[in-house]
Order: structure tokens, then sequence, then C-alpha cells
């Protein structure tokens, strides 16, 4: 059954974590709705690689619309956590329970929506404090599965079990 998934994304995205899951979520028959400020704006990744155009503003979105949310990381998490709108955004897909794809620096938004106490989670070496700090479960695994809900990775190289697992969820 075909999902909506919400992907939060702004300038210096690490390229290859966006796109790599968005053509695998893509190719399993799911949609993508790429959001960040304005619609019809292009994000360009931090490799420059990859060129992203934003469907949705994030003033015209609302999570109870999608059935899951795809963080990938880069600087993007961390310019977004700056907003409230967007911490928002994450805290509600956590707090409703609803599957969260999250890798590399992704979970700096889930620091910020303080969804992390007591969830097993992994994340890029330069955040693992951060995680812990917020309450997390630290595992320095390439994927690591949180109940029926979280999926984490540390890196791109991480990028196959990151995806396989996302996959299962959401399917």
């Amino acid at each position: 059954m075909s999902k909506k998934i919400a992907v939060l994304l702004t300038d210096s995205f690490e390229d290859v974590e966006y796109t790599d899951p968005a053509k695998a979520f893509k190719e399993g028959g799911h949609s993508l709705t790429v959001i960040e400020e304005v619609k019809g704006k292009t994000v360009e990744g931090k490799q420059g690689k990859a060129r992203v155009e934003i469907d949705a503003g994030i003033d015209d979105v609302s999570p109870n619309q999608f059935d899951a949310l795809f963080i990938p990381g880069g600087f993007s998490p961390d310019i977004l956590r700056a907003d409230e709108r967007y911490v928002a955004f994450t805290k509600e897909f956590m707090d409703d329970k609803k599957p969260v794809f999250a890798i590399c620096h992704g979970p700096q938004l889930l620091i910020s929506s303080e969804t992390l106490t007591g969830r097993d989670v992994t994340g890029y070496k330069s955040i693992q404090i951060d995680l812990k700090n917020a309450g997390a479960n630290f595992h320095d695994k390439e994927v690591v599965v949180c109940g029926n809900q979280l999926v984490t990775s540390r890196t791109p190289e991480d990028l196959p079990a990151f995806t396989r697992e996302a996959l299962k969820l959401i399917n």
C-alpha cells in the first residue's frame, strides 16, 4: 500500500542521504513531499550533486497529511531545528507514533523535539553525546530500529541497512 512520506530538507543536506532512500521509497510505490520554507524553491546538497525542488512550504502542511517522516542528514537538520515549526512538525510524528527515518545528523531534529528519552537510536559521531544527553539509548550500529516507529543510521555507508529497515517498517 502506497504511503505518503514527508521529507524535511534544506540546503546543505548530505546528497546521497536524500537521493538513495528517496529513490528506494519511490520505487516501493510511496510518494514523497519535500518540505521547506517555500514551495518551488530549489535546495542544494552540500556535495553539490543533488538539487531538490521543494514541494510544499512548512506553513502549508500538517503531519496528519502523512504516514511517515524522513529526515536526511548533512547540515540541513541543524539549520531546520532553529525554526520551531520544523521541531513541532517532527514532534507530532513522534508523539503520534508514526514512522520516522533519520540518518546521520537527522536525529538533531529529534533532539530538539525532546522525543528521544528512553529510545534506542544511533547517529553521526559528532552528535552521539547530544543523543545521550537527550535521554536516548545510543548504539554504535549501522542501523537501529526502535519499536515499530524509529529508524536511525550513522553515515552514508549505512544507507543500505537504513533504507532496508525503513522500507520494512513502512510496508
